[in-house]
């Protein structure tokens, strides 16, 4: 996310290194990278140059504290103004209304259908509400039959009509639906195509006069730049939508969409995909996705995914095992589907604050647990709960199972008994005794 713009930016910011003091001459020569940086992101050329322009006016003059050197005040000023070019502050999504009333706009292929999907699933989850999809994409029956599909995934129920084409009778006969079944939240999935054309902003916006929505949402998605940004344009035009959705934010976006689309259209953005799981959904912060770019790490983003995870009454249980050494294959496995849950393991690195740079060449992708797993499901039962009775015999029956090879079942052990070490360490006073071996080590 944003690798190579970050990577820019910290190019342009090491100009400043081995300065005493910020002067209009080297933070020019500074911010000229910088701007180069935006737009090779395919930020907007003006709102680059206006940005730039900003930074300079804070970053002359100022005094540079005793605690910071010119490079680190850039920094900070460049990172507060990419909080306000975003947004600078979260918007949540108004669940007012009975039933809320949710409509999704956008381009086919933005993945609008896939994400009313992320979208139900986390206000189901997140919000405990009772959610009806909501399809009224009545030119592809691909799209109604995708959505179905991922209602059945999250345990969403899914109205549709076979047969009519008018899509904005669908809205009102769902949302009566929705009343009558007692579903309070109503996400309606519209069609989309290839580009703006009339029929289809007539379509919309006549869906959207006759359900007055609490919500509309534009999807776009965020890989294609400025052309996002111009079409967000022509659909607020029209609209007026409260808020942007950006998707594939987990690809090779450049970052021109969510760093330009606040300043072009004034609606904020509310909620960004991460990822195929329908899990893979965040709300929008400006300040962490700030931090995100200029390298700093999301740690609190992270907490959070982390959280969102945590099973107290089964981490109680894993204690008393570690205790007891009674920490089995079982127990670790449980451990990654958790570590799994929580997302796209290269956007998990991207969070921890200078992983995401020591990171940005290897190939990390979702299956990164798969060789683990597949070894620990060649185990026996009771090999997986006494890891000890593993055996040369045993280790070569076990590779030959998962199809891996025995120097990989002899790392996964290894690495499994000094985990297992660890964890015991941290029970009681010994993540004292940890901490000071650490520091007598440094």
């Amino acid at each position: 996310m944003f690798q190579n713009l970050s990577d820019k930016l910290d190019k342009a910011f090491h100009v400043l290194k081995g300065h005493g003091k910020i002067t209009e001459v080297n933070v020019a020569e500074t911010l000229k990278e910088v701007r180069k940086a935006l737009i090779n992101a395919d930020v907007n050329f003006k709102i680059a140059k206006d940005f730039t322009k900003r930074v300079k006016d804070k970053a002359i003059g100022q005094d540079v504290l005793t605690t910071l050197n010119p490079s680190q005040l850039l920094v900070k000023i460049v990172k507060d103004e990419l909080t306000e070019l975003m947004g600078g502050e979260t918007v949540g999504v108004n669940l007012a209304g009975s039933p809320t009333v949710i409509l999704m706009s956008g381009l086919q292929g933005s993945g609008k259908t896939t994400f009313s999907g992320k979208l139900a699933n986390f206000l189901k989850t997140k919000k405990s509400k009772e959610v009806l999809l909501v399809g009224c994409d009545v030119y592809r029956p691909a799209a109604i039959n995708q959505l179905r599909v991922v209602g059945e995934q999250i345990g969403v129920e899914v109205y549709a009509e076979e047969g009519n084409q008018n899509p904005v009778e669908i809205s009102l006969n769902a949302i009566k639906h929705a009343k009558a079944k007692g579903k309070n939240t109503v996400i309606i999935d519209t069609a989309g195509r290839l580009a703006v054309d009339t029929e289809m902003m007539t379509e919309i916006s006549n869906i959207h006069k006759a359900v007055n929505p609490q919500e509309t949402l534009f999807v776009v998605d965020s890989m294609t730049g400025q052309d996002a940004v111009n079409t967000a344009k022509a659909f607020n035009d029209l609209l007026n939508f409260d808020g942007v959705i950006l998707t594939k934010l987990d690809g090779d976006t450049r970052g021109g969409a969510a760093l330009s689309i606040k300043t072009v259209v004034d609606k904020p953005i509310k909620f960004i995909g991460t990822g195929e799981k329908m899990e893979a959904i965040d709300v929008f912060h400006p300040d962490r996705m700030a931090d995100r770019i200029l390298g700093m790490g999301d740690v609190v983003s992270l907490v959070e995914r982390a959280q969102e995870q945590y099973d107290e009454e089964e981490a109680r249980k894993i204690q008393k095992k570690i205790a007891k050494n009674q920490f089995g294959f079982d127990d670790f496995l449980g451990q990654i589907q958790q570590i799994k849950k929580m997302g796209n393991v290269k956007d998990l690195m991207g969070m921890i604050p200078g992983a995401g740079k020591a990171m940005k060449d290897v190939d990390i992708d979702d299956d990164a647990f798969k060789g683990i797993e597949a070894i620990i499901h060649s185990m026996t039962p009771g090999e997986r709960t006494e890891p000890k009775t593993i055996n040369a015999s045993r280790k070569k029956r076990i590779a030959k199972g998962s199809g891996t090879s025995i120097q990989e079942v002899n790392q996964l052990m290894k690495q499994f008994n000094q985990m297992s070490k660890m964890m015991k360490m941290m029970q009681g006073g010994g993540g004292r005794k940890m901490m000071q071996m650490m520091k007598g080590m440094q």
